[in-house]
């Protein structure tokens, strides 16, 4: 085969759908690496259009002009693998569909769209033995859903988390290392084009929602309706969090969460969430900085696996694009069905109070005989173990001491309830922060 030229190959058709950072590096190498990939794929991937809203806009990329099309849909009938590059609902799960439906492989990178209409999409894929792909959509650059398809496809994973958001962990980062305000920290991130156009999608979690879903689909065989994946952002983090956590050796960063549980029923279920969290720093995710993405994996027989590297950026991302592509150029060249992700465990998707986890609580009591009985009876009242407490007298609380309680691990209902009482307490000033605690 190393000796054949392209000429020499069977051809594959490939229409991709938008031009914009991924799509345009997706379509130059495709062009510039064709010799390579065809030697790759045993077949030659032909690039036939490229459908985009507007064909004489200027793109980063220099590419033939001929390629652009503003019909989608014709472009669609003529190819045997549709990359959708696109991005939001409508038009690209049409788009999708229509591409499905006449037998062509679909690769994306559209996390939103998996994440609200995954199950219809690989049914429309199975009714005619199509692949759909999106290793590209969850963490950028970095190889974690064929890893959790196929790698770990004879284990039992128990859980998948990680930082797959780089906005949020720039902004995070930014606090934590250089001292930075909230404010200041979310305008460097944007004036790098780090931020969505619409930034709440970032700051307040959304997009690590979509991709935690994605997640949890892969790695427990369960597909989550749209909105199961428990959701806080950050915008609630400020800069004396940060420096309470830098004071304990410990970072927040905005993790994922995606585990085997069990819900109050006794029964198996998953729990999905995305929230700040303090993380010790001698745990590997508290060592991602600035916009990189890292996604930590634990598992029955494999044990711990960390995959670390850039969860976006138009070339990085392209390569994840590829991998897909040309793993379903293969399969077209071998014969046979496109493979799907089962989800056939159809596991409970357990609400966020049936959750386990450990709180930090910070809050301003009156500093008098009696105080830390009270709250210490407030714990016990909901069997919320106290792992840690630290006290101080800050001079600005006159009359007044700071608390910082650690929780053990607990029913996410049992820590509310807790907090609700505290803030009762007559003795309780005011809950200043609550955040989630990462146990090693």
């Amino acid at each position: 085969m190393i000796g054949e030229t392209l000429s020499e190959y069977r051809h594959l058709s490939v229409a991709l759908l938008g031009s914009g950072s991924v799509g345009s590096q997706v379509a130059r190498l495709l062009l510039e690496e064709q010799q390579e990939l065809a030697s790759r794929v045993g077949a030659k991937l032909e690039l036939i259009g490229i459908a985009v809203r507007d064909t004489a806009a200027k793109r980063d990329v220099e590419l033939p002009q001929e390629l652009y099309t503003t019909d989608a849909a014709e472009l669609i009938k003529k190819a045997d693998i549709v990359v959708e590059l696109m991005g939001g609902i409508e038009p690209a799960k049409s788009l999708i569909l229509e591409a499905l439906e006449q037998g062509a492989d679909v690769i994306t990178a559209n996390k939103a769209l998996i994440a609200a209409h995954g199950p219809e999409l690989h049914a429309a894929a199975r009714r005619v033995g199509a692949q759909l792909s999106y290793e590209a959509a969850v963490a950028g650059a970095i190889p974690i859903l064929r890893p959790l398809q196929e790698s770990l496809a004879g284990d039992n994973v128990k859980r998948v988390m990680g930082i797959v958001n780089g906005s949020t962990n720039y902004i995070l980062d930014r606090m934590d290392r250089f001292g930075d305000t909230p404010e200041a920290a979310m305008q460097v991130a944007s004036d790098l084009g780090y931020l969505e156009a619409d930034p709440t999608l970032d700051v307040e979690g959304y997009d690590a929602a979509s991709k935690a879903g994605i997640l949890a689909r892969i790695a427990f065989h369960t597909d989550l309706p749209e909105g199961a994946v428990y959701r806080e952002g950050i915008t609630a983090i400020t800069a004396d969090d940060v420096a309470t956590a830098k004071a304990a050796n410990q970072v927040i960063k905005l993790l994922a969460v995606v585990e085997q549980a069990t819900g109050a029923d006794g029964a198996a279920g998953v729990s999905a969430r995305v929230t700040p969290v303090l993380i010790s720093r001698e745990h590997p995710l508290a060592a991602v900085h600035g916009g990189k993405n890292a996604i930590f994996v634990e598992a029955e027989a494999a044990g711990e696996l960390m995959f670390y590297g850039a969860g976006a950026g138009g070339v990085e991302t392209a390569s994840a694009v590829l991998g897909d592509l040309v793993s379903a150029a293969r399969r077209h060249v071998a014969g046979g069905p496109g493979l799907t992700t089962p989800s056939y465990a159809d596991l409970r998707v357990l609400p966020i109070s049936e959750a386990e986890t450990a709180y930090q609580i910070i809050l301003n009591a009156v500093d008098q005989p009696g105080v830390l009985a009270a709250i210490a009876r407030v714990f016990a009242d909901n069997q919320v173990s106290v792992a840690a407490i630290h006290q101080s007298l800050p001079e600005e609380l006159s009359g007044l001491a700071k608390l910082v309680i650690t929780t053990a691990e607990a029913r996410e209902e049992a820590l509310q309830t807790t907090v609700a009482e505290l803030r009762a307490l007559d003795v309780v000033s005011e809950i200043v922060s609550i955040l989630r605690v990462l146990h090693a």
